[in-house]
């Protein structure tokens, strides 16, 4: 720390711009994420929690909305494509982290960007829904009209699911209706998320309920889906089943992007 910050200085003073606020704009985003890691938990709990009050005083939860939002950042700034990047839900990091240091800068940051209003313009992809293997999750969805996964796992922007098991696509198509990451999977955590006026935290306290004998304590993704009813649900007409067979063969391994339309005329998986 004190030599990234000596070379920051050392830079700007034939500038005659080494002040406090040049200084802590000239150190990296890796170096502030760089604090936040297990070996700096004494520098939490002594005093860096107090520059981001509004969290909840965990090191590792800021630590890990920190690294999201560098790994964003960083890919925009080295230029690499942001198309299949869901860039809504990577934007509402962003603006959670602000909100952790101050509530009124993070509504600011939201009333001043454009960055939604120009992603509302990207062309199209028919691509919409991604197909998850669902040897698990498709009995959890059944039973909560949910799916969950590892923290972190990126995914396309999307506005649907379907799931793989058994050996076919399944006939429901869910519509996302909340996407969340980093949610802690612990009997405290849902009874704070069940006591909340909001909604979606009721759910994912419910979510937590259910999973608990499958998802062991930890940090985990919670997308919260549509079932039967609803009006942006979509059910096929049947189940698409899947010809191959062997080691390695399944229709999907990780998650697999098709869209609406090709499960609707498909016939197999084969058609897709």
């Amino acid at each position: 720390m004190a030599e990234a910050v000596a070379t920051v200085r050392q830079r700007l003073r034939p500038q005659r711009q080494e002040t406090r606020h040049q200084i802590i704009a000239g150190l990296s985003f890796g170096l502030w994420s760089g604090l936040l890691g297990v070996k700096d938990e004494d520098l939490w709990r002594d005093c860096l929690h107090r520059a981001l009050p509004l969290s909840n005083g965990k090191r590792k939860q800021v630590a890990v909305a920190v690294e999201r939002v560098r790994r964003f950042r960083n890919r925009l700034s080295h230029h690499d494509s942001a198309i299949n990047v869901d860039i809504p839900f990577e934007v509402r990091h962003v603006l959670e982290l602000a909100s952790y240091i101050d509530d009124a800068a993070a509504q600011w940051l939201k009333r001043c960007s454009r960055v939604l209003a120009v992603y509302a313009e990207r062309p199209v992809t028919a691509d919409d829904t991604v197909v998850v293997p669902a040897k698990n999750a498709w009995s959890l969805y059944e039973s909560c009209r949910a799916y969950v996964c590892q923290a972190g796992r990126g995914f396309r922007p999307g506005q649907r699911l379907a799931f793989y098991a058994d050996r076919e696509v399944k006939r429901e198509v869910p519509a996302v209706l909340h996407r969340r990451d980093n949610v802690e999977w612990t009997d405290v955590s849902a009874s704070k998320l069940r006591s909340s006026t909001d909604r979606f935290d009721r759910k994912i306290a419910a979510v937590i309920d259910a999973s608990s004998a499958v998802w062991a304590d930890g940090r985990y993704q919670v997308f919260l889906l549509t079932g039967p009813g609803h009006p942006d649900h979509r059910q096929l007409s049947r189940s698409l089943p899947h010809e191959g067979s062997g080691r390695g063969t399944a229709f999907v391994q990780q998650q697999r992007y098709v869209s609406l339309h090709s499960l609707e005329t498909a016939t197999s998986t084969a058609d897709l």
